[in-house]
């Protein structure tokens, strides 16, 4: 359950992300309560995921699927740059944590 937990802790911690640049763009309330909603629950789930997984692991997994998410996410939604060698570092994130998750 933990894994679970770590995952929507990443999910969550890229809605808060998504929500930085609404909040940038529109300067709503409607954003800005997503975007606390967002980071609350992704620090909520990593806690709950870090009673039983190690400090390190938990926290590397989660920034890896906040950062990669977060530029895909940029990609899809807002039009950034989608050259091969920025997908490319973003499979080594997502690489990475997936090896964390094979050797934990």
């Amino acid at each position: 359950m933990s894994w679970m937990y770590l995952v929507l802790a990443g999910i969550f911690e890229m809605v808060g992300v998504t929500m930085i640049n609404s909040l940038h763009k529109n300067r709503n309330w409607q954003s800005l309560l997503f975007m606390l909603v967002g980071f609350g629950l992704s620090f909520l789930f990593l806690a709950l995921a870090m009673e039983n997984l190690p400090m390190g692991t938990a926290y590397a997994i989660w920034t890896g699927i906040g950062a990669s998410g977060g530029a895909i996410l940029g990609m899809v939604l807002y039009g950034e740059p989608k050259d091969w060698k920025r997908l490319l570092f973003i499979a080594m994130v997502l690489g990475a944590a997936i090896g964390l998750k094979i050797v934990s």
